[in-house]
């Protein structure tokens, strides 16, 4: 690996922080900003979620966040991805994932460490691609995210010896192919701060199967037990030993907590019991629990591609793939989905990523639909054919880190050795961005009702400015009438591009005094103000 690449990590992690200090000392403080719609749990703090204390972030992509907008255009960012990728490979001759590395897995921040949990594939699924054995639960760590090791658990045997990856479950099940892990390190129970949904079985029967949803706890991370007393023993339709008994759920497609509530994401295959309207192939399946050990049979279809609602064969269209992967950033959910490209024959199937918002936790939506956010690899590429959406999102200094999985579905390539994980990265959160479409009329945005309290700080995500190119910043009442302190010739003016960049007004006013919802407007102004991208609003607790 390159000399930029190891270092450009480290360089990050210092020059965002100094844009934090300097925001510290330079911006008037706001209030803890709540938007006003319900959201994630209140002042609960899990950061092996991705949640960042309560911090509201407005991306301008997200138009329940910024619903309003004059003589501005979207434009969205893929990430680029390392060229060194993958940066989990398979394991040598001998290992449990020797034949693959299937990343229908998760990375999660724990600590000073990035943790990650995946499905080993040895070489017996060649001999019987129909067994469920040959899928392990697997375990990987590290400390920047880039470089990562394969730690000897000594947990579980395989093949006459512990020293392996693999990490134990009790009761022990024959096979798991997808898993999704989160971490609550304020659960009163230690022996639940982690917690995984599994797609399982616990025993062979006609055929592989399609296993059932397990539901997992944790001390550690690697010793995991069932969290209902008597796991499910089919893992086979029909049984009425399923966690979710009434029909097939392909779970673990993503986990994540909202609202006090834990959903599970995933796919139904046909007939299925899915959504109460008609429409064709595979979706996005949200099933809910209070507790994370009672799951309710009702469900709700939180996304569908616009093709969907015409009629195809299942698999022959343009389709979901395995749910959605969530990143749960506090007031937004920001997700990733296989865009499942279908055909006659398997040969003619790919896939790619695409890129979802939520701001309820229930539906989710496409910022530019049938957009390809991370598209599939090149044939020869390690990642040609398909894309997997393992659940794996991190800002690490001045960069957002996305990691992923690949799966070529085409006939002729299925049983061949394959997968890994890859990192895809972008500049610090630049999913998208707003820009003025013509300089010859004004341009600005107006964002949903935020609470303004003393203690928090305002920043903008911000490319493109100069003299020529400014941001005026003005504060709305919930009516939008102009805050005279905050507006006006008493507008901030944002000069400097960056990251981080502080908003700060001149004058006596205090933040603090600001009673009721307030608005944030953003005016483009200048000359050159169509060079100017604005890509997200932070309100910093």
């Amino acid at each position: 690996m390159n000399t930029a690449c190891r270092n450009f990590v480290d360089r990050g992690r210092r020059d965002w922080c100094k844009a934090a200090a300097s925001a510290g000392m330079a911006v008037a403080f706001l209030s803890f900003a709540t938007l006003l719609a319900p959201w994630a749990d209140g002042a609960e703090t899990f950061p092996g979620t991705g949640r960042s204390n309560g911090d509201v972030t407005l991306f301008s992509f997200d138009d329940v966040s910024v619903p309003f907008t004059h003589n501005l255009g979207l434009t969205m960012h893929r990430p680029e991805k390392l060229a060194e990728n993958p940066v989990v490979r398979r394991g040598e001759k001998g290992t449990p994932d020797e034949f693959g590395v299937q990343f229908y897995g998760s990375v999660v921040r724990d600590g000073d460490r990035y943790r990650m949990w995946y499905v080993a594939v040895d070489s017996e699924l060649e001999k019987d691609p129909r067994s469920v054995q040959i899928w392990r639960p697997a375990y990987a760590e590290s400390r920047d995210g880039i470089h990562w090791t394969k730690p000897e658990l000594g947990l579980v045997e395989y093949r006459g010896d512990r020293r392996n990856n693999l990490i134990a479950i009790e009761p022990a099940p024959l096979g798991i192919i997808n898993l999704k892990v989160i971490v609550e390190p304020d659960d009163p129970d230690p022996t639940r701060r982690y917690k995984m949904t599994a797609q399982a079985w616990w025993r062979e029967g006609e055929g592989r199967g399609r296993g059932t949803l397990a539901v997992l706890f944790s001390a550690d991370g690697l010793r995991w037990h069932a969290a209902v007393k008597s796991p499910p023993v089919g893992g086979l339709l029909p049984k009425e030993d399923l966690l979710l008994p009434e029909y097939h759920f392909e779970a673990a497609g993503g986990l994540y907590r909202w609202n006090g509530v834990y959903f599970a994401t995933g796919q139904s295959a046909p007939p299925g019991v899915r959504g109460t309207r008609e429409y064709s192939g595979r979706e996005i399946l949200l099933h809910r629990s209070p507790d994370f050990i009672h799951w309710s049979r009702t469900a709700s279809v939180g996304f569908l591609r616009g093709s969907q609602h015409q009629s195809f064969p299942y698999g022959e269209g343009e389709e979901c793939h395995e749910g959605v992967s969530v990143w749960n950033r506090g007031n937004v959910l920001l997700g990733l989905y296989g865009q499942w490209h279908g055909g006659k024959q398997w040969k003619d199937r790919t896939v790619d990523l695409g890129f979802l918002v939520s701001n309820d936790g229930l539906h989710f939506r496409e910022p530019v639909p049938e957009s390809v956010f991370l598209p599939r690899g090149h044939d020869g590429a390690w990642d040609q054919g398909g894309v997997l959406q393992g659940q794996g999102f991190e800002n690490v200094g001045d960069r957002t880190f996305i990691w992923y999985g690949a799966w070529d579905p085409r006939v002729g390539t299925e049983y061949k050795p394959r997968g890994g994980v890859g990192l895809a990265t972008l500049p610090r959160d630049r999913f998208g961005s707003l820009s003025p479409k013509d300089t010859t009329h004004p341009a600005e945005l107006i964002t949903a009702p935020v609470e303004l309290k003393a203690g928090t700080r305002l920043l903008v995500n911000v490319d493109g400015l100069s003299e020529q190119g400014v941001l005026r910043v003005e504060l709305l009442d919930l009516q939008e009438r102009p805050l005279p302190q905050f507006a006006g010739v008493n507008a901030a003016v944002v000069r400097q591009s960056g990251l981080a960049t502080p908003v700060t007004w001149s004058g006596a006013a205090q933040f603090g005094e600001v009673r009721g919802p307030t608005r944030i407007r953003v005016i483009f102004d200048g000359d050159r103000r169509q060079q100017v991208a604005v890509y997200a609003l932070y309100l910093q607790n």
